[in-house]
């Protein structure tokens, strides 16, 4: 109670103290020390006895009744869910007009004029993006990583010249300039306005299931379905929008495999980073990039004498599959991990209780 004394004092119901207890590291071990069978049993046990403390220091029923409509009202104001400005989502739709826009410059311009859109046009979907993320259910309020923002950098960079540029070095290149595929990208950021849609719908349904949870068991096995169904349905929009833009660009489907990937990707690194956990999701993008990297290398390595052997796992995955199946394995095997590490932390309470952060 000494040790835990402010969270005690500022939760509204037992299962807030248990998500602070949870995110602190007790478990039902350290609870079992203290004679209860499991951390919400000891939960109730604090929160009850801070209430009882509160009650005598205020020794009058009009300043309990205060209380009890104060812990009221913030309890329905915790089911509301996370707050977040006013027109989030107008902004969400910012990058994906930005870059439609960028794509539309880029396709009539040419020469030294196509390069200056290019670059103008790609410092102005970042700005939107970075509006975008600062404005919605996607921002972030806590600890974030520095890195991170290169290796999303980094990664999408490579989804718009990094097929083409292994199929070049692959065939014996490069040999510049190798095409460009705008159409992932643009599928990408259109669907920041989907992603964002998503993080609402879920930190919204998971606020509302905290309040109503008497457990920190039947909330992860209440929320567990929640994050599985709402990243299905931001692969499926994604999907769409990559087709529609493939279609709209004459690239066709080329590309859109490696971009469902890397969105799925950074979304669950954006989701564990708003609730809380940001090193996983940079650890992972780091890693992609690591291993696009030496994709790159290792093709470029092969060709020299008696080192065809480095070369000879991508060549196999490209000559199977397209270049493109490098990106798709790397990515896809990042989300896969993140997706595993996700339905973990975003399944305890104590990603959702607003009493931790």
């Amino acid at each position: 109670m000494h040790r835990h004394r402010e969270l005690c004092e500022r939760a509204v119901d037992p299962l807030e103290i248990a998500a602070g207890l949870e995110a602190h590291g007790v478990t039902d071990r350290t609870a079992a020390r203290f004679r209860h069978r499991d951390v919400f049993s000891l939960a109730e046990e604090m929160y009850a006895r801070a209430e009882r403390d509160d009650e005598s220091a205020s020794g009058a029923s009009g300043a309990t009744g205060g209380s009890s409509a104060a812990a009221l009202s913030q309890s329905e104001a915790r089911a509301a869910g996370p707050q977040v400005p006013v027109g989030w989502a107008a902004f969400a739709m910012l990058p994906g007009a930005v870059c439609a826009m960028a794509v539309a410059a880029l396709d009539l311009t040419s020469g030294s004029a196509k390069l200056f859109a290019g670059v103008l046009g790609a410092l102005a979907v970042g700005v939107a993006l970075r509006v975008a993320l600062r404005q919605g259910p996607l921002r972030v309020l806590g600890r974030q990583v520095p890195a991170t923002r290169a290796w999303t950098g980094f990664l999408l960079a490579y989804a718009l010249v990094g097929e083409g540029l292994l199929d070049g070095v692959l065939s014996g290149g490069p040999d510049g300039p190798w095409p460009l595929r705008t159409a992932p990208l643009l599928g990408l950021a259109l669907a920041v306005a989907p992603a964002a849609w998503c993080a609402r719908v879920f930190a919204v349904q998971s606020a509302r299931t905290l309040a109503v949870s008497r457990g920190l068991d039947d909330f992860a096995a209440a929320v567990r379905p929640l994050l599985c169904g709402v990243f299905a349905v931001f692969l499926a929009v994604l999907t769409g929008l990559l087709l529609a833009s493939g279609a709209v660009l004459g690239e066709g489907t080329r590309g859109v495999g490696p971009a469902v990937a890397l969105g799925a990707l950074l979304l669950l690194a954006r989701l564990l980073e708003v609730h809380g956990f940001p090193d996983a999701g940079a650890l992972m993008l780091g890693v992609a990039c690591a291993a696009q990297t030496l994709a790159l290398a290792t093709a470029l390595g092969g060709r020299l004498p008696g080192f065809g052997f480095l070369s000879a796992p991508v060549e196999g995955v490209a000559s199977a599959w397209g270049p493109g199946a490098v990106a798709v394995l790397i990515c896809g095997g990042a989300a896969a991990v993140l997706l595993a590490h996700a339905m973990r932390r975003l399944t305890r309470a104590s990603a959702h209780a607003e009493v931790v952060r």
